[in-house]
């Protein structure tokens, strides 16, 4: 793969920042428009610094910037996964990592996953769980440009119940499990739910990710049963927004889904066993769905193979895996709002555009599935003053393409062109 990837040469030199500080135009020779939902032919993006300065039609270009030509490429907004775990690896291997894996190792870990996800066109990312308040220290290291990455928006530690989903001591050997509290993420009354929030605060999340229902994952058998009741979800989100946090709610189940969105949060993550009141539920909240087909595609593939996951495990993932894209298809039909995201750390790191086409191949148009990506994503962020769409003094992200990603929506899977904050990150050879 002929790529010229200019990050090391330029960061390590520039690490305050200053390679965004030359001017820069790009010569687009599309240009896809998420506020309108257009094709642009022949447009030229003028960066200065971070920002976005000018887009003009044309392709003509006589100053004294930096002209990178992208004539044969779609360029488009730096595409955000709202679902990723960087501190992931190898999913046949978590089980055991808990135990021979310290923070020092998944910090490692997680700064590889995030330079991976950048080079594949993903320049903001919301991320859903870890330990250690890593992925708040790898947000820092990325914005004083430490390590390369995209932008992180991060939840630390999710909440759970005690024995539910993110239960850190699940699976574990009597002895060894102890009784984690809400300082380790684990609620089980409204004031542990208060201060479970409060600590993540502290810690520095940007926003709150609660296990509204079992999980598939979890080494607990039940991957569907409602894990909060209403008072301690009502406390989480009353607290979350006291504190200027967004609660994304992982849920399979629909009385968990239920409770959650009737408590207010913001999105449901998975949506696996969504009903029709569920869909109507949300409808009249304005909650979002992030999907997460490729992560249930992959886990259904996965308890195929004898041993791949814990005989517990095994089951969930075999069952609910299968029905996220068809349940996808039915909340898009139905006009519930929808937010890209892929769980990635369960797939692999780098596959993230893999979810487009199973979008698309649910019923959702190519558009709309970039739409998803991009200005409902920041959207759902807080963040469209900012990200999601090109436009003049919104950062500049912008990733490209070969060819015409509404016409064949793979495309997306294998970036050429990929600049975040007005620093390009890889190239093609031009």
């Amino acid at each position: 793969m002929k790529l010229i990837i200019y990050v090391l040469a330029v960061l390590l030199i520039n690490a305050s920042g200053a390679a965004a500080e030359q001017k820069t135009v790009l010569k687009c020779g599309r240009l896809i428009d998420v506020e309108t939902q257009k094709v642009l032919l022949k447009r030229l993006i003028t960066i200065d610094g971070q920002r976005i300065s000018s887009i003009i039609m044309g392709d003509k270009y006589s100053g004294d910037a930096h002209l990178v030509d992208l004539s044969a490429y779609t360029c488009l907004p730096g595409l955000i996964d709202m679902h990723v775990h960087l501190t992931n690896g190898d999913l046949s291997k978590m089980y055991v990592e808990k135990f021979t894996l310290g923070i020092p190792d998944l910090a490692f870990m997680a700064a590889r996953n995030a330079q991976i996800t950048l080079m594949a066109g993903f320049t903001t990312v919301r991320n859903l769980g870890d330990r250690g308040e890593i992925t708040a220290a790898l947000r820092e290291a990325i914005d004083k440009h430490l390590v390369v990455g995209p932008r992180v928006f991060t939840a630390g530690k999710s909440l759970a119940t005690t024995g539910g989903h993110s239960d850190p001591s699940n699976g574990y050997r009597r002895g060894l499990r102890g009784d984690p509290g809400p300082v380790d993420g684990v609620v089980n009354s409204v004031a542990d739910a208060r201060k479970a929030v409060r600590q993540r605060y502290k810690n520095g999340a940007d926003l709150i990710k609660i296990t509204a229902t079992g999980g598939v994952l979890s080494q607990a058998k039940n991957g569907q049963n409602p894990q909060f009741f209403d008072d301690e979800l009502g406390a989480i989100v009353a607290t979350a927004e006291s504190y200027g946090f967004k609660v994304a709610a992982h849920a399979h189940g629909v009385e968990g889904m239920q409770r959650a969105i009737r408590a207010g949060v913001a999105s449901i993550e998975h949506g696996t066993l969504m009903d029709a009141a569920t869909i109507r539920l949300m409808k009249k909240y304005g909650t979002y769905l992030v999907p997460t087909i490729l992560a249930g595609d992959f886990v259904a593939e996965k308890a195929k193979i004898d041993g791949y996951f814990p005989d517990i495990v095994r089951p969930k993932a075999a069952e609910i895996g299968p029905k996220i894209q068809a349940t996808f298809g039915r909340a898009y039909k139905a006009g519930v709002k929808i937010a890209f995201g892929t769980d990635t750390g369960v797939s692999a790191h780098g596959d993230n555009a893999q979810e487009f086409a199973l979008m698309v191949e649910a019923g959702m148009p190519a558009m709309e599935a970039i739409v998803s990506a991009t200005k409902s994503a920041a959207d759902l962020l807080g963040e469209s003053a900012q990200l999601g769409s090109l436009g003049i003094g919104k950062y500049a992200d912008v990733v490209a393409v070969k060819g015409n990603p509404i016409e064949n929506i793979t495309l997306l899977e294998n970036v050429g062109f990929v600049m975040k904050g007005g620093i390009i990150y890889r190239a093609e050879k031009l």
